[in-house]
């Protein structure tokens, strides 16, 4: 008989969607990956197709399925791209519009509006976020305002609302099941942090039907089982947990003080912080996960264009044809000569939460070339990780001794050195850098016994390099510097 030594985790990230099979010693038996198409109806909107998402996500799905002994496979782990948001009909199980991407900035009025009233402390102290488009209560809201019918079969549980992971769950147990977990809950505005349950009056300052959002579930336990009319098996649904945080467990970060950090569409610093929520300016504070009834919580640094930069290059100016060219393009000159890149493309993130900052290239010259702009994009991700670790540890740049990276733009090794080096820490790479995919399979194992504790997950890890800080402290502070005169000039253009 085939032993049960492997989770199929789902990965479902913001440009695509992917499907690992994991085993007990963390090795990857099977992986498959397919992009789905972003939707930009207007100047700093950003939409998926829901439906899309789930043709992908099956499809990659079965790709790996039929690549390993069915027998083998003992549970399902579910990560995904968090704030983006699902409305859907509950007979027909369709969505009612386009999923509305965690980057939109389609509400920042309506932010705006509310700060103006004074809510955004009270509102940061129950649920650690910010009044900011990124997160989902104000998408939904402006979701509900577009049809009236909409919002009273949402009143009566007849639309339902959820995160990619919750719209998921819901099509793959063929209706069954629609729930979420604390990891991603804690991002939508809507979730209490000391409760740990939805906010009533959260609820009403957005006004959002209770009726519409999902149950709420632990990260591991037995959440539902996948239909075999959609994946073609049925297996239990064991772990739900959103990317950032699937990424912090897998990576090891399970004792309060222990960062890491993901270098994907954006850039996500965490650091976990133990069984109690901590508040620091300018960064998010959330739950990291739910085990055995208890949160452990963390706070985030979370930057809104981070891998999407070198995306951005490729697909809307075309200087390249994809990712893997920029290292060498970058190591084909010696220096930036000047030229910083602020990806404000949507705003900019922690620790600025500026939504009307806009994208600026400055120090240019007729000399400067794609290979400036290509490594001028690669430093800007360096630069704002420095950003968020600052905001991280004010005062304390010095107790970092190393920092933790994943992802996939972590795989170009000019930016995990001139990481290092503006840093000043080392940069610890692991074997495995799909750690979000990894994170879900850990919950999952932990459910059904693959793993008897984190302690036995993560013992399996492997590191693949580390790279060491090559640059003087006073070349470090100069390049910091123009770093953050251009980001004062990308936040400074609308007041002009």
């Amino acid at each position: 008989m085939t032993p049960t030594d492997c989770i199929l985790a789902l990965d479902l990230g913001t440009t695509g969607n992917r499907a690992l099979i994991i085993d007990r010693e963390q090795q990857v038996v099977a992986q498959a990956y397919r992009e789905f198409k972003q939707y930009y109806p207007q100047p700093g909107w950003v939409e998926h197709d829901a439906e899309e998402i789930l043709a992908s996500t099956l499809a990659v799905a079965k790709t790996v399925l039929a690549q390993v002994k069915v027998k083998r496979i003992g549970a399902v782990g579910i990560t995904n791209q968090r704030e983006t948001v699902v409305l859907w009909d509950k007979q027909t199980g369709k969505p009612i519009h386009n999923a509305i991407v965690w980057q939109c900035r389609r509400t920042s009025e309506e932010c705006e509006r509310l700060k103006r009233q004074g809510l955004e402390a009270e509102v940061h102290q129950r649920t650690g976020l910010y009044l900011d488009p990124y997160f989902s209560a104000t998408k939904i809201d402006w979701l509900l305002n577009q049809n009236s019918a909409w919002r009273r079969a949402a009143e009566e549980g007849d639309i339902l609302a959820g995160t990619i992971d919750s719209w998921l769950v819901y099509c793959l147990t063929s209706g069954k099941v629609h729930a979420t977990d604390a990891s991603n809950a804690s991002r939508t505005l809507l979730f209490n942090l000391q409760t740990g349950q939805w906010d009533d009056e959260q609820l009403r300052i957005f006004n959002i039907p209770r009726a519409m959002l999902p149950r709420l579930v632990p990260s591991s336990g037995m959440i539902g089982e996948t239909s075999a009319a959609e994946l073609g098996i049925q297996l239990p649904i064991a772990g739900l947990i959103g990317d950032q945080q699937s990424a912090l467990f897998a990576q090891g970060c399970h004792d309060p003080g222990s960062i890491k950090n993901t270098y994907g569409t954006g850039l996500f610093l965490l650091a976990n912080t133990g069984s109690q929520p901590d508040f620091i300016p300018g960064l998010i504070t959330t739950v990291a996960w739910n085990l055995a009834g208890k949160l452990t919580y963390a706070c985030e640094g979370s930057v809104f264009i981070g891998g999407a930069a070198i995306q951005w290059l490729r697909d809307e100016l075309k200087i390249i044809q994809n990712a893997d060219e920029t290292e060498a393009l970058a190591q084909s000159i010696p220096d930036n000569q000047g030229v910083y890149f602020v990806p404000a493309l949507v705003g900019l993130g922690a620790p600025y939460w500026d939504s009307r900052a806009r994208g600026l290239m400055i120090g240019l010259t007729r000399g400067t070339s794609r290979a400036h702009l290509v490594r001028a994009a690669l430093e800007a991700i360096a630069y704002q990780t420095r950003d968020t670790v600052s905001a991280m540890l004010p005062d304390r740049m010095s107790s970092l001794q190393k920092l933790k990276v994943d992802g996939g733009a972590c795989r170009n090794d000019f930016l995990m050195q001139f990481q290092a080096d503006i840093l000043g820490v080392p940069v610890e790479r692991p074997l495995l850098i799909e750690t979000t995919a990894l994170g879900a399979a850990g919950m999952a194992g932990l459910a059904i016994g693959l793993w008897s504790s984190p302690q036995d997950f993560v013992r399996h890890a492997k590191i693949e390099r580390v790279f060491t800080p090559v640059i003087s402290a006073s070349q470090r502070e100069k390049l910091y510097t123009g770093w953050q005169q251009a980001v004062a000039r990308a936040r400074n253009w609308a007041k002009d």
